[in-house]
């Protein structure tokens, strides 16, 4: 830890978080950074849905959704500070964590000891980071069939007469991979779109037959 960072951190004292201890919830805003000295922090999406919670419990993760971890020395989600935004996902500590809480003033005064090249760069840095967080959890909150009807709608193109298609020029399996879901998911998924008559087409050629309703699935 560089020396500056060593003043900052101990000057505030260390906590014990237990196991199972909810350090961030998404979309609430942060009252502090918080630097976990040791321990194993788990990043993702609480279970919300009625029977998720039950579901997560017996899968032995607490998380509906993982998107990842922290383990410490290490911040934890320092750029919402940063970027002075709520945090885009929970937090739960997954062992046992001991921890530093600095004041979002105290935080933020730190960092202005630099260049302003530095904090350019340190923004731009914390801005990607929440963008990379903000598109896996986004894919992470639809299901299926949203996902897979926003794909589709991203990659349609019209022809001159008006028809909406889309050509699938990678293996359902590469697209399956991008979509987050096994490739049975999405056959099963196009084949309930067109049982729906929302896509037609089972080559390499998928037509859109009712944009609008696929839009509405996929929640753009």
């Amino acid at each position: 830890m560089p020396a500056t960072q060593t003043t900052l951190v101990s000057a505030y004292p260390a906590t014990t978080a237990p196991v199972g201890t909810t350090l961030l919830r998404r979309a609430q805003p942060a009252d502090s950074a918080i630097f976990v000295e040791s321990g194993r922090v788990l990043l993702g999406l609480l279970a919300s849905a009625p029977g998720a919670a039950e579901a997560a419990a017996e899968s032995g993760c607490p998380m509906e959704h993982q998107l990842g971890m922290v383990v410490g020395p290490a911040w934890l989600e320092a750029h919402t500070v940063v970027l002075d935004l709520p945090s885009a996902v929970d937090a739960i500590a997954d062992t046992s964590v001991v921890l530093r809480r600095v004041p979002v003033a105290a935080f933020r005064a730190s960092l202005g000891g630099g260049s302003l090249a530095a904090q350019a760069v340190l923004t731009d840095v914390a801005r990607a980071h929440r963008q990379q967080t903000e598109f896996a959890v986004s894919r992470l909150a639809k299901d299926a069939e949203a996902r897979c009807a926003e794909w589709l709608l991203r990659h349609a193109e019209s022809s001159d007469k008006g028809v909406c298609s889309v050509k699938l020029l990678q293996r359902k399996r590469m697209i399956a991979a991008q979509l987050g879901i096994a490739p049975e998911t999405l056959s099963r998924v196009l084949r309930h779109l067109r049982e729906r008559s929302l896509i037609s087409g089972s080559g390499r050629i998928l037509n859109l037959v009712d944009p609008g309703a696929l839009r509405s699935l996929a929640g753009v």
